[in-house]
């Protein structure tokens, strides 16, 4: 019984549909479904990362690197199902940084990818009202006096006390009185041997 051209080709078209449903599931691999930051975005803080998949996946490597290459995770990642946790260590500096990621799907087919995003902290600068305070001295600062400098000198005292000039001296010039005692003595004793000398014939 000779087959008909046309019954050959329908089978051979039935047959590689059939073969490409079989063939689907099995080369039907897990992708990222959507990503916390998201893939551009721009975030002020950032605690951890996470990544959720199309389905379960295994053995996760998720890793979050600034521009120089510098490693800013911590611990390993932890899954969920089709959820995977990266814990990110410590507050993140302003910057641009990736996310590069590598799981196992459950066909054991490796996928990975990576997730670029930018921090943008906020300015930790003082207010103008907090650096005003800052700069104000405090009432004790304002009461208390200036500290003596250390290379300060205490005069020194002179050699010679001067003298006191007593009262008697400060009235008569300068001259002591027992001078004038013995001029006006002498000059007594001469007025009388004149007088004296006088009533003589």
């Amino acid at each position: 019984m000779r087959t008909s051209p046309l019954a050959a080709a329908l089978a051979f078209v039935v047959a590689v549909v059939l073969g490409t449903a079989f063939a689907s599931p099995a080369l039907a691999h897990t992708s990222l479904k959507s990503s916390d930051p998201k893939k551009g975005a721009t975030v002020k803080s950032l605690d951890s990362v996470s990544l959720t998949f199309t389905e379960a996946v295994r053995l996760p490597v998720v890793l979050v690197r600034d521009a120089g290459g510098r490693e800013h995770h911590e611990g390993k990642p932890k899954t969920d199902g089709p959820t995977v946790t990266q814990k990110v260590a410590g507050p993140l500096p302003s910057g641009k940084y990736t996310i590069a990621w590598r799981v196992v799907s459950d066909d054991g087919h490796p996928v990975e990818g990576e997730i670029p995003f930018t921090v943008r902290a906020p300015d930790a600068s003082p207010s103008p009202a907090q650096s005003s305070q800052a700069s104000a001295p405090s009432s004790t600062e304002q009461a208390s006096p200036p500290a003596a400098s250390p290379n300060a000198t205490t005069p020194t005292p002179p050699a010679f006390a001067p003298t006191p000039v007593s009262q008697e001296s400060r009235q008569t010039g300068g001259i002591p009185v027992w001078v004038w005692i013995v001029i006006f003595g002498i000059a007594g004793i001469g007025i009388g041997m004149a007088i004296s000398l006088r009533k003589k014939p």
